[in-house]
């Protein structure tokens, strides 16, 4: 079983969701929270599996956790939660630029 494969796809699949959601179901500030959330996890997802592809699992689980961090932060607060979790969704867009540096150091690296 590959977890990080299993992962990218599901965070795939919940983006979107969420993305639907957003467009067909919310409205407001809500409605904007899952698509943004959606548009990023679901890049990061992608960006996972091709990490992945290229035997970089670090970078690959940066994006599906910095993923999961941004855009499961968007999500709750867009379901009602306290609009205090988003204090904590810059900690996982930071984990994606992370995720995007090891990238383009490998990169460098050959």
């Amino acid at each position: 079983m590959n977890l990080l494969m299993m992962l990218a796809a599901l965070s795939g699949a919940v983006a979107v969701a969420a993305g639907a959601f957003g467009a067909h179901g919310a409205e407001g500030q809500a409605r904007d929270w899952l698509q943004t959330g959606g548009h990023y996890q679901l890049v990061h997802a992608i960006a996972a599996l091709v990490a992945l592809r290229l035997d970089l699992r670090g970078p690959g689980w940066l994006f599906v956790v910095g993923g999961l961090i941004f855009a499961g932060t968007l999500y709750a607060m867009a379901l009602g939660a306290p609009r205090w979790l988003g204090a904590i969704t810059p900690i996982g867009g930071a984990t994606l630029i992370a995720g995007w540096v090891w990238l383009a150091y490998a990169g460098l690296r050959g």
